[in-house]
């Protein structure tokens, strides 16, 4: 039996008293890739955010590892890090010292965190911005910043919102390689992304969300697809 690195069991949230999730209920094994897959509006991103501890939960359970959300939530984040759809870096903060801070947060040695920022930055092709402040940089850089920000630390879970978006084609190659890297390493992954096609390659499960329920899962193998809308 496989051991189970993210459970999330029997968990509603709502929003101004509408329903967002209803009950659901799925768990990330350890070194596998799980895609949370649905059109806009099934509940991915609130899904996410609700594990992240950004967004209160009504019931349920959400565990990585030993870990309770609800009843360790300092050591229930340092078991994970997050690459957001849209870059969230802080402009006061320089490239080097949002490294820094990830550095920090998650008590990394600092020779290894330089030695990270180095291969990282060379690979993403942003070593010359690491003394710029983020309004000076696109989008697509901001997003290639997040993105190293999350991959610094060693950390059992990451979890990953469309992580293609803003990314040039190369940056998408070299970061579907680290995440078959990581997920050989026995890091567990939980993505989200419209891009199926890409990360399909790479996903051992997969979880739909419709209506803020789960109606479907099992191994990407067996995934047929997302069905149109009915209008």
């Amino acid at each position: 039996m496989m051991k189970s690195c993210l459970r999330v069991s029997d968990v509603s949230v709502s929003i101004k008293k509408t329903p967002i999730l209803e009950n659901i209920s799925f768990q990330v094994n350890a070194g596998q890739i799980t895609a949370l897959i649905g059109h806009n509006g099934a509940g991915k991103s609130t899904a996410m955010k609700t594990i992240m501890g950004w967004q209160k939960k009504e019931q349920g359970k959400i565990m990585i590892l030993e870990k309770d959300l609800d009843e360790d939530y300092l050591a229930y984040k340092r078991l994970f890090s997050y690459i957001p759809e849209e870059p969230m870096l802080l402009s006061e903060l320089t490239v080097f010292q949002h490294f820094q801070l990830y550095g920090k947060s998650y008590q990394m040695d600092e020779q290894t965190l330089i030695t990270r920022v180095e291969r990282l930055t060379e690979w993403f092709d942003i070593g010359d911005k690491l003394h710029e402040y983020p309004e000076a940089l696109s989008k697509g850089m901001r997003q290639k910043v997040q993105t190293i920000c999350a991959l610094l630390p060693d950390v059992p879970l990451l979890l990953i919102d469309e992580p293609f978006m803003g990314l040039d084609v190369y940056s998408v190659d070299f970061l579907l390689d680290e995440l078959k890297k990581r997920k050989e390493q026995g890091t567990s992954i939980l993505v989200t992304s419209h891009q199926l096609d890409k990360i399909k390659d790479i996903c051992d499960e997969y979880v739909m969300l419709k209506d803020g329920r789960i109606c479907e899962s099992g191994k990407i193998k067996d995934f047929g697809g997302l069905k149109r809308r009915k209008s």
